[in-house]
């Protein structure tokens, strides 16, 4: 019975400290959690002098570099998935195989972008001090790689140390939406999105926003470049149709000011309800997948759809490592633009070597 009785002790007592330990570190989330405020003034570091003009091709890429995490061998555990044969998938990694590896792949994004040599450029998922990148500030290495650009940074993911998985814990993340340019920028404003403010999700879900930078053209108007990054875990699309009622009163509001309009960025929709299923894969639909389409722009905007779309797609699903015609992909990565703009966009094919997402680039001018 002593036996007994100590070992009952024991198990209350080790119960006793797993519930101080779990309050005590939802107590250290609730603490440390926070959402920026809305419509605060961003700092614009080595900005350039040289001004837009009409009727002159410029060119613009978008690319989600996945805090340099997403080379082939990586899945992601927050995501999972089904494949057609009901096997059920999901990620595993909470962080970047290594400090080498964010490196890699950082550098590969940058090599590509070296490439292309567009006039502006919209980074999502870019990390500056993170866990989950092994502390690697990929903001530094994209701005120092490119310093006739001028650059600003506007945060969408604080968080506090997020010890799960308990075997690779995402830890505590820094990052956010990185916008370059070769043109004079007027202002540059963080916009807030509304977020789920769930308990759990709030803690694991990014403090959504959008940047609105302002660039003069000669002439007097100005060409206002958004670069956004809406929500992906978001069964049903909720947040994303708030996301993006908001989004359309913003640009609304520059085009009936007399300006240009481009919105680049990580939708996380399906551009377009025919790009839903058009990719060889042998995965069901994911939850996260909502279809975006033209008829839920504001009437003097267009969603611009790459030339080559049906053959190279923009975003992979990370519940399982990339396999070609096995992941479920589809585009949802690109360009709203308003209709004073002449434009034509490419997906740019990186076979998801440095992100689980491929670049688009959309060459313009401004009527």
């Amino acid at each position: 019975m002593k036996i007994l009785k100590r070992i009952g002790i024991g198990l209350l007592s080790l119960i006793g400290i797993l519930l101080v330990v779990i309050i005590g570190y939802v107590g250290y989330m609730q603490m440390h959690y926070y959402r920026i405020p809305d419509n605060r003034k961003l700092s614009i570091k080595n900005n350039q002098s040289k001004q837009l003009s009409l009727h002159h091709l410029y060119s613009i890429i978008t690319y989600n570099v996945g805090f340099g995490a997403y080379n082939h061998n990586f899945d992601f555990f927050m995501d999972k998935g089904e494949l057609k044969n009901g096997t059920k998938t999901q990620g595993t990694r909470g962080t970047a195989f290594s400090k080498q590896s964010v490196l890699a792949s950082t550098d590969g994004v940058i090599k590509t972008m070296k490439k292309q040599n567009p006039d502006f450029m919209l980074f999502q998922e870019i990390d500056t001090h993170s866990t989950r990148s092994h502390y690697v500030n990929q903001v530094n290495l994209v701005v120092h790689a490119f310093k006739n650009y001028d650059h600003v940074f506007a945060n969408n993911f604080h968080s506090a140390y997020l010890a799960w998985p308990l075997y690779d814990p995402h830890g505590s993340v820094q990052s956010g939406l990185l916008s370059m340019s070769k043109y004079h920028m007027q202002s540059a404003v963080r916009r807030k999105y509304p977020v789920s403010s769930a308990f759990i999700s709030k803690f694991t879900d990014l403090d959504r926003c959008f940047t609105v930078m302002h660039y003069p053209i000669k002439g007097g108007k100005e060409l206002i470049v958004i670069n956004s990054h809406m929500s992906a875990y978001d069964k049903g699309g909720k947040m994303r149709k708030a996301q993006m009622k908001i989004l359309s009163k913003v640009i609304e509001a520059e085009y009936k000011a007399g300006n240009y309009v481009i919105v680049g960025g990580d939708f996380n929709h399906a551009l377009g309800r025919d790009m839903l299923t058009h990719f060889d894969h042998q995965e069901k639909i994911p939850s996260w997948v909502s279809v975006l389409d033209q008829k839920m722009l504001p009437k003097d905007f267009i969603m611009v759809t790459a030339t080559n779309r049906e053959r190279v797609a923009t975003v992979r699903s990370t519940d399982m490592k990339y396999r070609p015609k096995v992941n479920y992909q589809t585009v949802g990565d690109g360009f709203i633009i308003s209709k004073n703009i002449k434009a034509k966009a490419t997906d740019i094919n990186t076979d998801y070597r440095y992100a689980d997402h491929n670049p688009v680039r959309l060459g313009f001018s401004l009527k």
